[in-house]
């Protein structure tokens, strides 16, 4: 199996560079393991929220929390409305003490999320909250797992929203008649074979939680799912395992918001202590995608479309870089 390219030392000292504090913070903080007291990581961690993309998002924000309009936080303003502006900015890593990111959180929670439910829904019902009937799986995913990024782990209302996953998330492969009725109605996300990408957001919010917090129903979710996304091989189909599943899946990109790829479900699997041979394929097509610097390319991005563009499509690419590290150094340090 292929490792890291080039040097080490030099790929690192261009990850700490100071043009992205998020980066810079997160290589200090994790592929360093500095102290969370180190001058350099609290540096780089008060940059995150005056330098670069986050203020420049920021600024956009109405007072009331939301960007845009309040109406359209999803649909219409795809993406550039509230709902993808909060997922965005927990993948920055924006500070969620901030008074704009909670008052943007809390936005969210009074207008996306069904209260009786704790999922997340496209549109506000006529009471005002989230619409029961547009709740679906990736956007409640990804909403619990910004949501808690930003420190609302202990919130009820998000406590209600992990009941959601646990409780209505599937792992249907094609060989069973899927369950009708609420919330099962949309094919595309819960047909005879589950979506796929609303499932590893849901994977990705309850992995979120401190091992130690989890729920039993959360830690069965996640081994249900863990084991969805490798009879799969990762990206494969699991009835057929020579064919692609989605092309798109092996196009390494950042942000994600909806869609995955193989970083990220491989670090999803290695953050649960899960090392299996069907990674291996997905392993070997991650690294075989570095320059001979070890840099990754930016492959796929919503650059143009969002508040502000994030890197330089088919460049070497800070994020994707540093998420290669994440997921990959660790998949290695277990062979």
């Amino acid at each position: 199996m292929s490792g890291f390219l080039g040097s080490k030392r030099e790929t690192i000292g261009w990850l700490l560079e100071k043009d992205n504090p998020s980066v810079r913070y997160l290589t200090l903080s994790e592929i360093l393991a500095r102290p969370r007291k180190n001058a350099d990581v609290l540096e780089a961690k008060a940059g995150i929220m005056a330098t670069g993309v986050i203020p420049s998002i920021l600024a956009k924000q109405h007072p009331e929390g939301c960007w845009l309009n309040r109406q359209n936080f999803y649909i219409k303003t795809k993406y550039r409305g509230t709902v993808w502006q909060v997922i965005l900015l927990a993948e920055l890593f924006a500070d969620g003490s901030d008074k704009r990111i909670r008052s943007a959180c809390e936005f969210l929670l009074e207008h996306s999320q069904n209260k009786e439910t704790g999922g997340f829904s496209y549109r506000s019902s006529k009471a005002g909250d989230g619409d029961k009937d547009a709740i679906i799986p990736c956007l409640t995913g990804n909403l619990t797992w910004s949501l808690i990024r930003f420190g609302y782990g202990e919130d009820p209302r998000i406590h209600k929203a992990v009941d959601w996953i646990t409780r209505y998330q599937r792992f249907d492969d094609g060989e069973d008649t899927p369950p009708s009725g609420w919330p099962y109605r949309l094919e595309k996300c819960w047909g005879r074979h589950t979506c796929l990408l609303g499932m590893v957001k849901a994977l990705m919010a309850l992995s979120e939680i401190p091992p130690e917090k989890r729920s039993a129903a959360a830690r069965s979710t996640i081994r249900k799912a863990a084991d969805f996304i490798l009879r799969h091989h990762l990206f494969m189909r699991s009835h057929n395992l020579n064919v692609i599943a989605n092309p798109d899946w092996i196009s390494l990109g950042f942000p994600l918001f909806w869609m995955t790829d193989i970083l990220e479900l491989i670090w999803l699997l290695v953050k649960n202590g899960i090392r299996d041979r069907r990674m291996d394929n997905a392993v070997e097509l991650a690294f075989s995608k570095q320059d001979r610097d070890g840099r990754w390319p930016l492959e796929k991005t919503f650059n143009g479309r969002m508040l502000a563009n994030i890197e330089e499509k088919d460049r070497p690419s800070k994020w994707i870089t540093w998420r290669a590290w994440q997921a990959l150094q660790v998949y290695e340090e277990t062979v």
